[in-house]
């Protein structure tokens, strides 16, 4: 944000996240290519803005840089089944505890209090055993299905809600990344259904790096900043990975002068959850519910790929960190008037 001489900044709140978007503009499904999507690029410096196409961003990424994924897959999170009444009830599953029974988003709440089950099939049942805070239930499932099994069987898809349709048979797997791995989302890292492999070859043969880490995205991707002083809103809890090969390499390309990319805003989170100082990342595996928003000096990420965000989204806060408040918005104008499409099919933003 502009501020003249040495004023403080002043301080962001949610409201000044917002921004008009006519619903049409909501993608609700995917491109046929994955690599068709249009490409907004930012640049931080100047604030000027380009409009190209996705397979571009292999000019933008120098050989001597070093490309960041999340490799984590999404789970057919969404349970749909029957209360003892017969009432319709489904779960989200988000993640599994060390006891064996797993955390869930449970509808409707209010009649799935502990002791209650939710019926998949003959085979497959799911107990409340605690009711949680943050909208959140601790499930058992009981049946001769196991959860992952449960999950195999009866899950499907966990489209978001601004997707106005059930999942089909083409989302199984266009809502996962080409180079997805390790099961434990339930919410795909959207930045990255951009990317083909052949776009990643060609990466590569330019002599770029390509590091992988995990994080978990939970359903708190969705949500909207409910308090107006930033201050004051909760992260969810997300489990991340990060391999000692992953930060040999970013640790070597930075070393070299190399640019670090975060492929999508849950590579940015991690990375500077585990930034030890002097642009370098420290490997391992734990939880974060590092928020980032305006202002945030970052200590390990200098380009960004991401997806356009939701209002009022802490995703839409952490660009706008990255990117500067009035720069991305102003961007985000200029792709609404440029008719791109918004949200997890949508088209792709790179801030450099």
């Amino acid at each position: 944000m502009t501020v003249p001489g040495n004023l403080p900044a002043p301080v962001l709140k949610t409201s000044d996240f917002e921004y008009s978007l006519p619903p049409d503009r909501i993608a609700q499904e995917p491109l046929a290519d994955r690599a068709a999507s249009r490409l907004l690029v930012l640049e931080r410096d100047t604030g000027r803005v380009a409009h190209r196409h996705f397979p571009d961003i292999v000019e933008l990424i120098a050989p001597q840089d070093v490309v960041v994924l999340n490799v984590s897959r999404v789970i057919p999170a969404r349970l749909h089944g029957k209360r003892e009444t017969g009432s319709a009830a489904e779960l989200l599953l988000v993640r599994e505890s060390p006891d064996g029974t797993w955390l869930a988003l449970a509808h409707p709440g209010g009649k799935l209090k502990p002791g209650r089950r939710v019926t998949f099939g003959d085979d497959s049942a799911a107990e409340i055993v605690e009711v949680l805070g943050g909208g959140l239930r601790r499930v058992r499932f009981v049946g001769a299905l196991d959860a992952r099994a449960t999950l195999a069987k009866y899950g499907a898809v966990p489209l978001p809600p601004y997707i106005r349709r059930a999942p089909t048979a083409a989302d199984v797997d266009r809502y996962q990344t080409v180079y997805a791995k390790d099961d434990g989302s339930v919410a795909a890292p959207t930045a990255g259904l951009h990317f083909t492999p052949a776009l990643l070859d060609a990466i590569r043969r330019k002599g770029a790096a390509v590091a992988e880490l995990d994080l978990h995205v939970g359903p708190g991707t969705f949500k909207p900043v409910a308090v107006d002083d930033l201050r004051n809103h909760k992260m969810d809890t997300e489990q991340f990975a990060v391999s000692p090969a992953a930060a040999e390499a970013i640790n070597a390309r930075r070393a070299a002068g190399g640019k670090v990319w975060a492929i999508g805003t849950t590579v940015v989170r991690t990375l500077e959850t585990v930034g030890i100082g002097n642009g370098r990342v420290g490997d391992g595996t734990g939880e974060t519910k590092l928020f980032i928003h305006p202002p945030y000096r970052f200590q390990v990420v200098d380009r960004l790929v991401t997806n356009f965000h939701l209002p009022r989204s802490t995703l839409l806060m952490l660009v706008c960190a990255f990117g500067g408040y009035e720069p991305v918005l102003a961007a985000y104008r200029a792709a609404v008037e440029e008719r791109y499409r918004f949200y997890s099919y949508g088209d792709a933003m790179a801030v450099v």
